[in-house]
């Protein structure tokens, strides 16, 4: 795969708009929405440093943020909060373009031509945006002169702010999507092995595509959470009240069926920390064969975590995606910290560790720099695992 990329091309001068992904999680605090991890933020301001040393005439930064219903503006979903913390990392004013569709707002941001930087507000506020809509995209593309792609973690979505005005504007990747695809494509295209995959996080539908994938590359694949308990149903096994995906029952029948004929070794918990989700209470550790109606299982025993820190330590490449339980609550975070304590143990372990609830159960952990790639993508990882390519990538493609 050949790029386009932002080194290639001359940007003095110019209007660059560049889509990022600043989905990043917050919370309110005294009436204020907070960044409470800032790792795909920091993990952009390379690009963004890079183009304004070039001294453009403006930059145009874009991003969704959240699920907000579409054509529906509202604080909750608002990137305000992310482009006054952006402010205070690259030590420049950042002007928030809260109404760039209207046509006089279009017209401020056009006249600013001395090496200003501007942030829109969230994509997803307008309704063309998910449906790539032609008008839309236009709207995006009179922003500019040249389109900088670095939000890896959207390249699965044909929207219009990653695909729509790719096929208006000039169109290079930024240095973080670069490195993703260098790093990712790398883990799969010249796979060190053994290769173990660990797949956890709480719905198997989204997973599934990928999961049948990786039964055919992988030659260990480890299940944790209600991905977990999805196949535990499947097999047989009774989960009490915990969350599994219905719908997904007969495909993970079909991938339990493919395992025992192939090369990879399908490995699901075998014991689990039970409690009520509801009250944070943990109850105890069970074997699943033991598995109490009342409860659910909220993270995996101790005898699974050991089985998992063993299989680890023995790979040469690991994938990660998807915590191991419900890992925002401290009680059931155990079976997440193990897995990631297992891969951060072996110094010369290939890893490549992603998903926004996967990055936030390791976010301030220590040891970070023994991860060989932390990925911004969850979804996107996934597929590009998946297909090999994503429809925001193969549109920059030379």
């Amino acid at each position: 795969m050949k790029l386009r990329k932002i080194q290639d091309i001359k940007l003095e001068n110019k209007g660059v708009v560049l889509r990022v992904d600043y989905n990043v999680p917050v919370k309110k605090e005294n009436g204020e929405y907070r960044v409470k991890d800032d790792t795909r933020i920091g993990l952009s301001l390379k690009t963004i440093d890079y183009i304004l040393k070039q001294k453009p005439k403006r930059l145009v930064i874009m991003s969704h943020f959240g699920r907000p219903e579409p054509g529906v503006a509202s604080e909750e979903f608002s990137l305000r909060p992310i482009a006054l913390y952006l402010q205070k990392q690259i030590k420049r004013n950042v002007i928030f373009a809260e109404k760039y569709h209207s046509l006089a707002e279009r017209e401020k941001i056009l006249d600013c031509q001395n090496g200003e930087v501007i942030m829109l507000e969230n994509v997803r506020f307008e309704l063309g945006e998910e449906i790539n809509s032609r008008s839309f995209s236009a709207k995006l593309a009179q922003l500019g002169d040249i389109f900088v792609n670095d939000a890896f973690g959207s390249c699965h979505r044909a929207h219009s702010s990653v695909v729509g005005i790719a096929e208006i504007l000039p169109s290079y990747a930024g240095y973080l999507l670069q490195t993703e695809i260098e790093m990712i494509g790398k883990a799969i295209k010249e796979t060190q092995r053994p290769l173990v995959a660990i797949v956890g996080g709480a719905k198997a539908a989204t997973k599934i595509p990928v999961l049948e994938k990786l039964m055919t590359m992988a030659d260990y694949v480890l299940l944790g959470g209600g991905v977990a308990n999805t196949f535990l149903k499947a097999f047989g096994f009774h989960i009490g009240r915990s969350m599994y995906s219905p719908e997904s029952l007969r495909i993970c029948q079909s991938l339990i069926w493919k395992a025992t004929r192939a090369d990879t070794k399908l490995f699901m918990p075998t014991d689990a920390i039970v409690g009520n989700l509801s009250s944070g209470v943990k109850i105890g550790e069970v074997v699943i064969e033991e598995m109490p109606k009342q409860f659910q299982i909220l993270d995996i025993g101790r005898q699974t975590q050991r089985e998992y820190a063993r299989i680890i330590a023995e790979a040469k490449t690991v994938i990660w995606n998807g915590p191991m339980g419900v890992n925002e609550v401290k009680a059931f975070a155990r079976g997440t910290e193990a897995v990631y304590e297992a891969i951060i143990a072996h110094k010369h372990l290939i890893s490549i560790v992603g998903g926004g609830d996967t990055l936030s159960s390791i976010e301030g952990h220590n040891h970070l720099e023994n991860i060989t790639h932390i990925s911004t993508g969850g979804g996107a990882m996934l597929e590009y695992i998946e297909k090999g390519n994503l429809p925001g990538i193969e549109i920059l493609e030379q």
